[in-house]
């Protein structure tokens, strides 16, 4: 990896230390932004009616901030669970179908495939969505369930992270 761009105590970390300190929460945090952009692209292209710009937008931008905050060979490993087949391959269906201008039944298999993929995140959510003003309980209640019927059969055991 070239570090002419890098202080010699930041190519010294990368060498030491594969990809860990500094360029590690540089590359996390860049993720959490890509995923977050993508979320509302994805948000912006159901508003404008399944505007298939807005959705391929959306889907490149979440696929690279996971890529950059689980790492390339650890996305890999993730979308290809055994366990997770049908999420990975509904998921990879809906942003074909997308691309391919069927965007409504291209966003349905990708929306089918995130909940199988990251249901078992939906607990995780539930417990900071219970602080929201007003919302929040009956919010925390509904992703509580659904994190509950998508994780049947599994354990936290199996996340990534």
């Amino acid at each position: 990896m070239p570090t002419m761009w890098l202080s010699d105590a930041q190519s010294k970390d990368i060498q030491e230390n594969g990809r860990t300190g500094k360029i590690a929460n540089q590359a996390a945090e860049i993720g959490v932004a890509f995923c977050s952009g993508g979320g509302f692209f994805l948000i912006g292209g159901v508003i404008m009616f399944f505007d298939r710009a807005m959705l391929a937008m959306g889907n490149i931008l979440f696929l690279a901030g996971i890529t950059l905050l689980l790492g390339p060979q650890r996305t890999f490993l993730f979308f290809a669970r055994r366990q997770k087949w049908k999420g990975s391959a509904s998921f990879m269906l809906g942003i074909t179908l997308i691309l391919l201008r069927w965007t409504f039944f291209g966003f349905i298999a990708e929306a089918y495939g995130v909940f199988i993929l990251f249901g078992e995140f939906f607990k995780t959510i539930a417990g900071f969505a219970y602080n929201i003003p007003v919302v929040g309980p009956y919010l925390a209640r509904a992703l509580q369930t659904a994190g509950e019927k998508a994780g049947e059969g599994t354990k936290n055991r199996e996340l990534p992270v």
